[in-house]
């Protein structure tokens, strides 16, 4: 949209308001700038492997994105914008979740590029949802990812578990 301003008799200024929105794509950079952002400074991308009766080698692989934040307002924005995951209320924070793996890898792909502090996790955590498990050393492959990837995630250092040596267990 462009808006004509008059500055004066001889002076016009224009004013041009546009949503950076590049053809093909759902979301405009800023707003996916701006989740990026709040991904950075509060948000946890995390990896979990479990054990799992009704997988081939006995375990399954999950990657979790959250953003937390006191105000619900922001994360409201989270779901109405992206249409993903769900908000879950903790003691004092509130948290906006994505755990289906599609959904998942769909919004790091979108805010990857705006990462700067979680760039990596969002890389590893990419590459594990995007290998297929065909054999016991794709699963230990995807382990060490998962180990990584803990280890990048500052509130897990003192709890993390080794992905890998349950598996060999």
């Amino acid at each position: 949209m462009i808006c004509l301003v008059s500055a004066g008799p001889r002076c016009d200024i224009i004013i041009t308001y546009m949503k950076a929105n590049a053809v093909g794509k759902n979301y405009s950079e800023v707003e996916l700038a701006y989740s990026a952002g709040f991904l950075d400074a509060d948000g946890a991308i995390m990896a979990c492997i479990e054990k799992h009766s009704e997988k081939k080698f006995g375990f399954r692989v999950r990657v979790f994105v959250k953003v937390s934040q006191k105000n619900r307002d922001v994360l409201d924005w989270f779901l109405e914008t992206f249409g993903r995951g769900f908000i879950r209320k903790n003691r004092t924070t509130f948290d906006w979740e994505i755990k289906d793996q599609k959904d998942a890898r769909g919004f790091l792909i979108e805010v990857a590029p705006y990462l700067k502090g979680k760039r990596k996790q969002a890389d590893y955590a990419i590459t594990i949802i995007n290998t297929q498990v065909e054999s016991k050393e794709d699963l230990i492959r995807i382990a060490n990812l998962a180990d990584a990837l803990s280890r990048l995630n500052v509130r897990s250092l003192n709890r993390r578990k080794n992905f890998v040596s349950m598996i060999k267990e």
